[in-house]
């Protein structure tokens, strides 16, 4: 399959000029189009770009019920050169077929994947947006469709690409609060999986921690309480002893694309890296000691989000301030230059989407 197979129904009214390209904000503005493939009988049937809209379904969707829906989130930048790549798609792909698989949902190949993300760009390249430190947003998202109340695996789903032009998603350092009561996942559940049920289990603390004045949790393990996890919408890293240091992966964290990437270009750049178990009690003693002297989220959509004040056990802790020459506004400043077309991409991480 190529994109010159999938068929395109245009929209006749595009809001392109409701959007206000120096003010983004993230996530608040949907692209004219939306692709959709359905998988029935055993297979993912053709895919088809249409108007952005509702979709007609019934209230019995199992994924309403049992919560069979996964999604993947990456973008899409507009280089120096005017060329248009999406980043890593392909590691992207790989963890949505993790997610599918813990969810008990068919898989999607990775051409499919790939072949549907370009053409729908290509249908809303004038929502690319060119202004710094934006990029188009792409969410893809399969749900579970079959009309049924029963417990049980859906035999029909749906694969549906999004689009959204978006800013930063933090526009300024931000406030978290370590969690000593609630769980975002535990180990042996789908806290490693993009499935929506992560996302709305995490709210309430989330939201508690909102009234408190903080902007985000810092997870901590399950069982004890001792072990950071990630943050919120962020996996998290630590500038601790000059060594970058992240949580290791397990199944209660989620692999971060730009978690990973990070880890790539700190050894490009000879910074000692540590992925293993981080304590709430190291990092007070970091604090206490001064050796913890950067922290900040990364995510493909905050990308490298600073962090400013980690609470513990109820007394704030301050990270020294953030400046040009702190790592994660290095390595921020990098990995940028990779997406633009200002350093070689000497990794193999942009995919160049087909305009042609």
């Amino acid at each position: 399959m190529t994109t010159a197979t999938i068929e395109v129904k245009r929209t006749t009214h595009s809001r392109l000029k409701e959007v206000d390209f120096n003010n983004l904000g993230f996530g608040n503005h949907i692209s004219d189009h939306m692709l959709i493939a359905n998988y029935k009988k055993g297979e993912w049937h053709q895919p088809q770009i249409m108007p952005f809209g509702e979709i007609l379904m019934t209230p019995a969707i199992l994924s309403l019920h049992y919560g069979q829906s996964v999604f993947e989130g990456m973008k899409a930048f507009k280089n120096n050169n005017g060329e248009i790549s999406i980043f890593r798609p392909q590691l992207h792909h790989q963890r949505l077929l993790k997610s599918l698989a813990r969810m008990c949902m068919p898989a999607i190949s990775e051409e499919l994947f790939i072949e549907s993300l370009c053409a729908l760009i290509a249908t809303d390249i004038d929502w690319v947006p060119a202004t710094e430190g934006s990029a188009l947003y792409l969410r893809p998202v399969i749900f579970a469709t079959e009309s049924k109340l029963g417990v049980k695996i859906s035999d029909e789903y749906k694969f549906v690409v999004l689009s959204s032009p978006v800013g930063p998603y933090f526009a300024k350092p931000v406030r978290v609060k370590v969690e000593d009561t609630y769980v975002r996942a535990a180990e042996g559940s789908t806290g490693f999986a993009k499935c929506a049920g992560n996302y709305g289990g995490a709210f309430y603390p989330t939201q508690l921690a909102k009234e408190q004045g903080f902007d985000q949790v810092l997870w901590t393990d399950a069982r004890d309480h001792k072990y950071i996890d990630e943050s919120g919408a962020m996996n998290v890293m630590f500038v601790l002893d000059g060594k970058l240091v992240t949580p290791q992966l397990t199944s209660s964290i989620l692999d971060g694309v730009t978690r990973n990437s990070l880890l790539a270009l700190a050894k490009d750049m000879g910074m000692p890296t540590e992925e293993r178990k981080i304590s709430v009690a190291e990092l007070k003693e970091g604090f206490e000691k001064g050796t913890l002297t950067e922290a900040f989220g990364v995510g493909t959509a905050a990308v490298v989000s600073t962090i400013a004040i980690i609470n513990i056990a109820g007394k704030d802790y301050s990270l020294p301030a953030d400046s040009n020459s702190s790592f994660q506004q290095r390595v921020k400043k990098k990995l940028h230059d990779i997406r633009m077309g200002n350093e070689p991409d000497t990794h193999n991480w942009n995919f160049n989407v087909p305009l042609k």
